[in-house]
């Protein structure tokens, strides 16, 4: 689950800790009723200002304090829907918009590693003679497509890359 501690920030100032932690993959409806259900609950009269002062679930992203409640439960549901993958590419990205662009439009598949692709790429697009495809050197040619720009890979696990085009 992805989640979000919003801290009363009327409180915090007044050296109490006051806050919840809300599920940030929900409707933004609910995320905003549950910030204003915990302000109600201050400590401190007339509480109206919060901040994420904590996360869980993110994968390798990172929210900052002043986060938007948008941004997060943008994040948290793109994270939810496309799980260390998604949250590698934020990180690269940045913006959710360029992000899913790129995994629409650019994707290539997971692999093994980048001479499985360069393998794979060559078997599509190309007939290779037997007598020659001992010679070939797909570790080479997967470097090779990546040291150029040509592709753009991200790498999850062992034996698990993820690869795209770059153009």
């Amino acid at each position: 689950m992805k989640k979000i501690y919003v801290a009363d920030l009327a409180a915090y100032n007044n050296g109490k800790l006051h806050g919840v932690w809300i599920n940030a993959a929900q409707d933004m409806e609910n995320i905003q009723d549950e910030i204003n259900i915990m302000l109600a609950q201050s400590p401190i009269d007339n509480a109206e200002e919060w901040a994420i002062h904590d996360y869980e679930g993110f994968e390798t992203v990172s929210l900052s304090e002043h986060e938007g409640l948008k941004s997060a439960n943008e994040k948290a549901l793109f994270i939810e829907e496309h799980g260390l993958l998604g949250a590698e590419l934020l990180n690269y990205y940045s913006d959710i918009e360029d992000t899913e662009k790129m995994l629409e439009d650019n994707y290539n598949g997971k692999y093994e590693s980048v001479a499985d692709y360069a393998e794979q790429l060559t078997e599509e697009t190309s007939e290779i003679p037997k007598h020659l495809e001992f010679y070939i050197d797909y570790e080479k040619m997967g470097r090779d497509m990546e040291m150029s720009g040509d592709i753009f890979t991200i790498e999850t696990a062992h034996n698990e890359v993820h690869v795209f085009w770059n153009h």
